[in-house]
């Protein structure tokens, strides 16, 4: 149980009835079920809020943003939200996505595939690469999505240290990114052509105005679920099976079970599940 005297001597007032506050305020937003082992974390994250609104606790913090946060509950979900990703993370699931590419038909010649937890862009690039690999551009729709708009505008920037390439297959960076020079050296950015080929938007898996008009043939949202309790899982669940086409694969994380939700997603290999029904 998390006590007073456990989150006292900080910079800001910070008590256990505080914490609880956060954990109920950003699972109302966000889905996010925060336990008392992040509390080091939420203050650490929430005090740069604090020092850039002007507030003295956190209490006077929370109150404000209830009241009359507006813009603020973005910045509230951006600091409380985790961004760890790399170019072709979790590579099976790549091997998995080119054999489907390869031997799937698709409604007018276009697969279409959302990434749903964009974060800094390395996943959706990776998606974009291995399907005008396999598809060419035109035979391909991607969007990508974050409830984060700050790692988003990263996306969509899409520049990158160099060293971060060192996970994309030989003579694809080559490819699809520029190298920066002057005083851009170290650094790479993904050429236009690659950018433009990625719609991103942002997108909360929890609220409801999803603002997709056509199915999806492929969804990846990997390492989301994690965050979520077992009842919110289920209803985002519930969510990407009816923006999904019958037959579809949806790519999750290394940690991340559904097997409880066989009448929505069959498990067709490791971390890879197919939308069942028609």
């Amino acid at each position: 149980m998390l006590s007073d005297t456990d989150l006292q001597e900080h910079e800001f007032a910070w008590t256990g009835a505080d914490f609880t506050h956060v954990q109920k305020l950003i699972y109302q937003k966000a889905g996010i079920s925060l336990h008392d082992g992040k509390k080091a974390m939420v203050y650490s994250r929430l005090s740069r809020r604090l020092r850039e609104t002007g507030h003295k606790s956190f209490s006077a913090y929370l109150g404000w943003l209830e009241s009359s946060g507006g813009a603020e509950w973005q910045e509230f979900i951006n600091a409380l939200t985790t961004n760890l990703t790399s170019f072709f993370r979790e590579n099976h699931h790549f091997d998995v996505l080119r054999d489907y590419l390869h031997t799937e038909s698709f409604d007018r010649g276009v697969c279409k595939i959302w990434c749903s937890a964009a974060s800094t862009g390395e996943e959706p690039y990776s998606l974009a690469m291995t399907a005008t690999e396999m598809l060419g551009r035109d035979h391909f729709k991607l969007t990508a999505s974050d409830i984060d708009s700050k790692v988003l505008a990263t996306a969509k920037n899409g520049i990158y240290n160099f060293d971060a390439l060192k996970t994309v297959p030989d003579g694809m960076a080559k490819k699809y990114f520029l190298r920066g020079k002057g005083s851009n050296s170290g650094l790479v950015r993904a050429k236009p052509e690659l950018r433009d080929s990625i719609d991103f938007m942002i997108v909360n898996l929890i609220e409801d105005n999803w603002p997709f008009r056509e199915a999806f043939d492929v969804v990846f949202c990997r390492n989301v679920m994690i965050y979520f309790d077992a009842e919110t899982q289920r209803k985002v669940l519930a969510k990407i099976h009816r923006v999904m086409k019958p037959g579809g694969l949806l790519f999750v994380g290394h940690a991340e079970n559904f097997s409880d939700s066989r009448d929505l997603f069959h498990l067709r290999g490791k971390t890879v599940y197919s939308r069942v029904g028609g």
